[in-house]
């Protein structure tokens, strides 16, 4: 049987995925309440075209290089290799975006994961409320279980200085960059460069969260499972490959999320870019996955892509 990527940092025995109560989180609720009202606000009174062009790259730098591929695949899954040097990098740009610290954000995944696999689990896990109750409630709230799972970092991550030091320091980790944008292009660069980055960056992956667990194609499901993953597919470029969420359920220790032809996939083409100057190894597929009794195909995708073929030889 496969061990799920980051399910040997839980331990749920005991534990209830279903019981608990949803409360007001302060912190979470200030921090991207004041970047959203800063963006909407500001972002009109100081729009320009360099401020614009700030916002696209950084925006794009972060969610790539730093969510997407240092924060998710590599930290959280590990599912290629790398410098650590080069780890640390990708992590920072990752908190660049504004969701939380390296060790909350692995903390976070690895319960939602977890209460996502049981057959039953709490609302807040399926992104079940409605569009608007449930950006409050992912956003600005947080879930308290009554009966949670344990938590245990590997001693690698728990021994790790450098994330610990942006574990403690992640809201601050903006206010550099908001000073040299301040220093470069004032407060038009402040703006689009910090807080409409933030805001798209934390509100869209949201969305992408929101709309992935609850509808969309599906190539696989895991039997079992009270949450499955969809394919969202008009956001595949623009979230970076994340959004290929149905694959992801279906591989979640695989690099590449973009499986079939027409499946773009920024991520992965970054991590292959890393491969070929010696900077990324042991680069994990769906086709170097163990067996995963609980996966089945349910539609067909391109003949002869080596994911089927390794499918259909485990259903023989």
């Amino acid at each position: 049987m496969q061990l799920v990527p980051g399910s040997e940092r839980i331990s749920g025995d005991g534990a209830d995925p279903v019981a608990g109560r949803i409360r007001w989180a302060p912190a979470k609720s200030f921090w991207i309440g004041g970047m959203t009202l800063t963006a909407l606000v500001g972002g009109p009174l100081t729009a320009s075209w360099s401020a614009v062009a700030l916002f696209v790259v950084t925006t794009a730098v972060t969610l790539c290089a730093g969510h997407s591929v240092g924060m998710h695949r590599r930290l959280i899954h590990g599912s290629f290799k790398c410098p650590l040097w080069l780890e640390h990098i990708l992590v920072y740009l990752g908190v660049l975006v504004g969701m939380a610290g390296p060790l909350g954000m692995t903390r976070i995944h690895d319960l939602r994961d977890w209460a996502q696999r049981q057959p039953d689990c709490h609302g807040y896990f399926g992104h079940r409320a409605g569009f608007w109750h449930d950006a409050w409630r992912q956003m600005h709230c947080e879930l308290v279980l009554e009966r949670p799972p344990s938590f245990r970092l590997e001693p690698r991550l728990a021994a790790d200085r450098v994330y610990a030091w942006m574990e403690r320091t992640w809201m601050w980790q903006q206010l550099p960059w908001a000073l040299l944008f301040f220093a470069l292009g004032g407060w038009n660069w402040v703006v689009w460069g910090v807080c409409a980055r933030v805001t798209v960056g934390v509100t869209g992956h949201w969305l992408v969260g929101h709309y992935a667990h609850r509808e969309g194609p599906q190539t696989y499901v895991v039997e079992g499972a009270s949450v499955q993953g969809h394919d969202m597919i008009i956001a595949g470029l623009i979230s970076m490959g994340e959004s290929w969420h149905n694959n992801h359920h279906a591989f979640p220790g695989s690099a590449k999320l973009g499986l079939y032809p027409g499946q773009a996939d920024l991520g992965w083409w970054l991590i292959k870019a890393f491969e070929r100057v010696g900077l990324a190894w042991d680069i994990v597929t769906p086709e170097r996955l163990p067996y995963r009794p609980a996966l089945k195909q349910v539609r067909a995708q391109g003949r002869g892509c080596p994911v089927d073929r390794r499918l259909a030889a485990w259903n023989r």
